[in-house]
C-alpha cells in the first residue's frame, strides 16, 4: 500500500520537469532522484534564482530525493566569502535546506585530472589564438570554423605545455586548453571550447594553489557526475549547451550520465534581472546596496517585508515552462499582499500629519480605545481575539490628506462642518482650523460627540478615518517604495536611462506605542496606508517602517 501510494505521488500531475523525471523513474534510469542548485558566489541572488531554488528543492520534496548546495567558485576574480553566507542565508530564509554542501574548488584536483586524461586521449589541447583569432575562426552560425594551427599539437607537447600553464610561466591569454571536438559542427558551443583559461587571482578558499582555472561548461557536468545527480535542471540559455555536457561526461569516462532539463527563465515587468547589472546599480550608487529594498534581490525583498511564502506563491501561479515569457510584477505584489493581510497586525501611523484639538475634551483626560489586532482571525488562529490599546485624549494626529478645507463631492473625510469618525473612538465634528501664510493647514479644531463611543453607538457616519495620539506619539520614518523601473520592458542596453526617480520618498510621521518596541523585520499593516515592516536602520530614537506595498491591488487573478 505503501509502495502504491508513493507511486501515485510521483506520477501526481505537475510541470513538464515532473513529466520527464516520471518517465526516467517508469524507463528505471535511475532508483533514487538527486538535484542540486549550482550558484555562483559573485553577487546576491535575485528573484529569479528563487524560482531555480524552488524547482530543485521541490523535485527533492516531490520525489523524497535529494539536493546538494554547489557553489560555482571557478572565477575567484568575481568571487567572495560574503556572497557565499548570502547564498546560503537566503535559501534557508526561503524554507529549504541542502543535504550536502560543495564547491567547485572541491574539485579542482579532480577536474584537472580530468582535463590530462582529455589530453592523452587526443580529445583537448593547448591553443595560442587570441580572442579575436578565436572569434576568427569560429566561424558563424551559417559557416563552419577552421581548425586552429596548434590543434594537432602531440599529446606529449600538449601535456608539457599545460603543466607549464600551471606552473605559471604563461600571462594571462596567451594560452587556453581547448576540447577537442567538431570545428564544423552546427552547434557553436561544440567548436573546441576552452575548458581551462590561466587566471593570477587569490582564490577566496584554495589561495594562490592554482594559476588555471576550469571553464564552467567543463566543471559543472563532472561535478553532476560525481555527486551522482540525476537531473540537471538549469535555465534555458544552457540548452544548446546540452550537447557539450553530454560530451563532458561520456569524454571522461563517467557510467552515472545525469540528464539536463531545461526550463524558462523568470522575467518580470519593470524588473532587471541579472547579477552583472544589479551590480551595476549597486557599484554605480544608484541603490544604497544589494539590499535596497528597490532591488529584486532576496535580501533585498527581505528587508522590505516580502515573505517566503508569498514569493514561493508567486513562482507557483507563474508556473514552470519551456518558452519564455514576462510575468506581470502586479502578480507578484499581489501575493504578497494576500499573504501579509492574512498573518499582519494591524495598527495606526500617521505619514503626514496635521493636529486635530477636541475642543470640547478635558484636558488630561485619557479613553482607552481597543485596536483588534488581526481582525480577519478566526477561531483556532494564533492572533484570534488579540487586541491593543491606544490612549484617545484632547488632541491627535490625523493624515494631512483627510482633512480639505473645500472638498469635492462625495469626500467622505474631514471637512469644515463635516463629521467622521475616529477609528475604535467617537465622532467628531470639524468646527475651525488653522493655516499658515501659504494657506497650508497647521490645525484643526473639532467637537466630539460623547455618546457615540464606538461599538456603543447607532448613529452613522460615511467616513471613519485613522489618527494617533498627540501625547504618545513616537517619531517615525517611512519610506514609501515604487518601482526601480518605470518601464514595462526593460533591457540591458538601456536601464539605467529606465531608472524611476521617484522610487521612494521619505515621510516623517508618527506611530502609535504599540510598535514602539517591534523588531526589525516586524511585519504589519498600517491601517489605510499600506503594509510596513521594520526597517534595520530603526533605532530607539527614530523608528523606520518600510512600506512593502500598498493596499491597492491593480492585479486581477485569472477566474479558475
Amino acid at each position: 500500500m505503501a509502495e502504491a501510494e508513493k507511486n501515485e505521488e510521483v506520477k501526481a500531475p505537475s510541470n513538464f520537469i515532473h513529466d520527464f523525471i516520471d518517465e526516467d523513474l517508469a524507463e528505471g534510469k535511475y532508483s533514487k532522484i538527486q538535484t542540486r542548485f549550482p550558484p555562483e558566489p559573485n553577487g546576491y541572488l535575485h528573484i529569479g534564482h528563487a524560482k531555480a531554488i524552488c524547482i530543485n528543492f521541490g523535485v527533492k520534496e516531490k520525489y523524497k530525493g535529494k539536493c546538494n548546495l554547489r557553489l560555482d567558485d571557478t572565477n575567484p576574480i568575481k568571487e567572495d566569502t560574503e556572497y557565499v553566507d548570502a547564498i546560503k542565508e537566503d535559501i534557508k530564509w526561503l524554507g529549504f535546506d541542502w543535504d550536502n554542501l560543495y564547491y567547485a574548488s572541491d574539485y579542482f584536483d579532480f577536474l584537472y585530472e580530468c582535463a590530462i586524461k582529455l589530453i592523452k586521449k587526443g580529445k583537448a589541447y593547448v591553443c595560442e589564438l587570441s580572442p579575436e583569432q578565436m572569434r576568427e575562426y569560429r566561424g558563424t552560425l551559417t559557416e563552419p570554423g577552421k581548425n586552429s594551427p596548434y590543434r594537432d599539437r602531440s599529446i606529449d607537447e600538449n601535456l608539457d605545455l599545460f603543466d607549464r600553464m600551471t606552473k605559471g610561466e604563461f600571462e594571462e591569454g596567451k594560452m587556453v586548453l581547448r576540447a577537442k571536438i567538431d570545428m564544423a559542427s552546427p552547434n557553436l558551443n561544440m567548436r573546441d571550447p576552452i575548458i581551462y583559461r590561466i587566471m593570477y587571482a587569490h582564490h577566496h578558499r584554495t589561495g594562490d594553489k592554482w594559476c588555471v582555472y576550469p571553464m564552467y561548461d567543463f566543471a559543472h557536468p563532472i561535478q553532476d557526475a560525481i555527486e551522482g545527480i540525476t537531473h540537471s535542471l538549469c535555465s534555458l540559455e544552457y540548452e544548446a549547451h546540452r550537447p557539450l555536457y553530454n560530451w563532458v561526461i561520456e569524454a571522461c569516462g563517467f557510467e552515472h550520465k545525469p540528464r539536463q532539463i531545461e526550463f524558462a527563465r523568470l522575467n518580470i515587468t519593470n524588473t532587471i534581472m541579472s547579477k552583472r547589472f544589479l551590480r551595476a546599480l549597486v557599484e554605480g550608487g544608484y541603490v544604497s546596496g544589494w539590499d535596497d529594498p528597490r532591488m529584486p534581490t532576496l535580501c533585498a525583498m527581505r528587508r522590505r517585508g516580502y515573505t517566503p511564502e508569498a514569493i514561493k506563491d508567486f513562482l507557483t501561479r507563474a508556473g514552470v515552462a519551456k518558452a519564455d515569457s514576462v510575468v506581470d510584477s502586479a502578480m507578484l505584489e499581489h501575493c504578497v499582499r494576500e499573504d501579509l493581510n492574512a498573518h499582519c497586525d494591524r495598527a495606526m501611523a500617521v505619514i503626514d500629519p496635521v493636529k486635530v484639538v477636541i475642543d470640547n475634551m478635558p484636558e488630561g483626560e485619557f479613553i482607552d480605545v481597543e485596536i483588534e489586532n488581526l481582525p480577519i482571525a478566526e477561531e483556532g488562529d494564533a492572533k484570534f481575539g488579540e487586541k491593543h490599546t491606544v490612549r484617545f485624549s484632547r488632541e491627535v494626529y490625523i493624515e494631512r490628506d483627510d482633512f480639505m478645507v473645500e472638498p469635492p463631492k462625495k469626500f467622505f473625510r474631514l471637512k469644515p462642518d463635516g463629521e467622521v469618525r475616529l477609528k475604535g473612538a467617537y465622532i467628531v465634528k470639524c468646527v475651525g482650523f488653522k493655516q499658515d501664510e501659504s494657506g497650508k493647514v497647521t490645525e484643526i479644531h473639532c467637537t466630539y460627540d460623547p455618546e457615540s463611543f464606538s461599538g456603543e453607538c447607532t448613529r452613522k457616519v460615511k467616513g471613519t478615518i485613522h489618527w494617533v495620539p498627540v501625547q504618545d506619539a513616537i517619531p517615525a520614518e517611512f519610506r514609501l517604495y515604487e518601482q526601480l523601473m518605470k518601464d514595462e520592458n526593460v533591457s540591458a542596453d538601456d536601464f539605467i536611462d529606465k531608472l524611476n526617480p521617484d522610487s521612494v520618498r521619505i515621510q516623517n510621521g508618527f506611530i502609535e506605542p504599540f510598535l514602539a518596541d517591534k523588531p526589525a523585520g516586524y511585519r504589519c499593516q498600517l491601517m489605510r496606508i499600506g503594509y510596513f515592516c521594520v526597517d534595520p536602520d530603526s533605532t530607539a530614537e527614530k523608528r523606520v517602517f518600510n512600506r512593502t506595498v500598498g493596499l491597492k491591488d491593480s492585479y486581477k487573478p485569472a477566474q479558475s
